[in-house]
């Protein structure tokens, strides 16, 4: 099993048996905002959690969508991860429960993934995709260095209405 270490979190591959707790914080109504129906049914959380472990197996490996857990409880807490693409780029995405906002750890468990993106992947750039509305999400981006590079108006829709979404990206330092 892939694991990345950081001061207060371990980010391992996910297990299968990671269903029920991916499915709690995914299935929070403040979670969900940003996501479409669809994308929030229990059977989604499975099949996802089932996609990532699968993911682990494939060589040469692509994505590393990886559990973000307690160091010192093991508990899982959110999710983070960076997708490999062409040309040396990686998209990146993160999610964390509730009850584990504000306390840095989305911060910390981004950074780690993009340290191990550009140091050990060899990626040049990486990039997010999130709804314009999603303030968590871009300040999260902010405070990993990225800056916005483009802005799709009315670009997704889901919950009817059109939303617009924002690109932000770093580059390796």
């Amino acid at each position: 099993m892939f694991t990345l270490a950081t001061k207060n979190l371990v980010l391992r591959d996910f297990q299968p048996a990671d269903v029920a707790a991916y499915q709690v914080f995914t299935g929070e109504r403040k979670y969900q905002r940003f996501y479409s129906e669809e994308d929030c049914e229990p059977a989604k959380a499975e099949m996802l959690v089932h996609l990532f472990s699968d993911s682990t197996k494939v060589r040469p490996r692509s994505m590393y969508q990886m559990a973000i857990t307690l160091k010192d409880t093991g508990e899982l807490m959110g999710t983070v991860g960076v997708r490999l693409e062409d040309h040396r780029q990686a998209s990146m995405g993160a999610g964390v429960a509730r009850a584990f906002h504000g306390k840095g750890y989305a911060q910390e468990a981004g950074q780690a993934m993009l340290d191990f993106a550009f140091n050990e992947l060899g990626v040049h750039r990486v990039y997010a995709e999130t709804i314009s509305k999603n303030r968590a999400a871009i300040m999260l981006c902010k405070q990993l260095g990225m800056v916005e590079e483009g802005r799709f108006v009315e670009h997704k829709f889901f919950k009817n209405q059109w939303w617009d979404t924002v690109i932000m990206a770093t580059r390796q330092p």
